[in-house]
């Protein structure tokens, strides 16, 4: 069974503790896995936001990590250890663009983290309220691996998302998963008017082309 405890160490300083602890030229999801530790699952899910909140692409990572987070989500459901496929936990990222990304992450994390507190427990307090949060972070996930990553913010939405819901889970600050969950609605609505916008410029060509 996993145990998803309150963190004790703030995900700025995760951060920079895996940072000077990545050594070479690549760096996989396993190696990220053992320098946060077993009991920081929670706070993997956050560091993998972090490339998506800043415009800056590794190739591999929308895949890599948005499974990775799903998985880890299905873990918190379940409260069992989640399960991450061999291939994904060995391929190989960029260890430099890598390191470059979080600590750019880690002064953003560290504004955010100012203003966080235990407060709403009701929203993070319990099993069936754990699970039910686990699934939001699943479905910033499946958002997150959407094939969009071309398109301003459909990466940056989800990701906000699943990073709120986490800090959240692990502070114990009902707030921000208050604002976890807002910005999933915010990302399905915005990925709601891609899809019309892309219909509407499809009905268009159609009749121009027509006649």
């Amino acid at each position: 069974m996993a145990t998803f405890q309150d963190s004790s160490e703030s995900l700025r300083d995760a951060l920079m503790r895996t940072i000077s602890q990545i050594r070479g030229e690549h760096v996989t999801l396993r190696e990220l896995v053992r320098l946060i530790g077993e009991q920081g699952l929670l706070l993997l899910c956050a560091l993998l936001t972090i490339p998506f909140l800043l415009p800056v692409s590794i190739p591999g990572v929308s895949t890599v990590f948005g499974a990775a987070i799903i998985l880890i989500s299905v873990g918190i459901i379940t409260n069992r250890a989640p399960w991450l496929p061999e291939r994904l936990m060995d391929r190989p990222l960029d260890a430099d663009k890598l390191n470059g990304i979080l600590k750019r992450g880690a002064d953003m994390v560290a504004k955010i983290e100012r203003v966080i507190r235990p407060r709403v427990r009701a929203l993070t307090d319990g099993a069936f309220i754990n699970r039910l949060n686990g699934f939001g972070i699943m479905a910033g996930g499946i958002l997150l691996i959407f094939p969009l990553g071309l398109i301003p913010f459909s990466n940056t939405l989800p990701a906000f998302a699943i990073l709120f819901l986490c800090l959240g889970i692990s502070q114990r600050d009902g707030v921000f998963v208050i604002l976890g969950y807002l910005t999933l609605v915010a990302t399905v609505i915005y990925f709601a008017a891609l899809a019309y916008a892309a219909f509407a410029a499809g009905q268009g060509l159609a009749s121009f082309f027509g006649g």
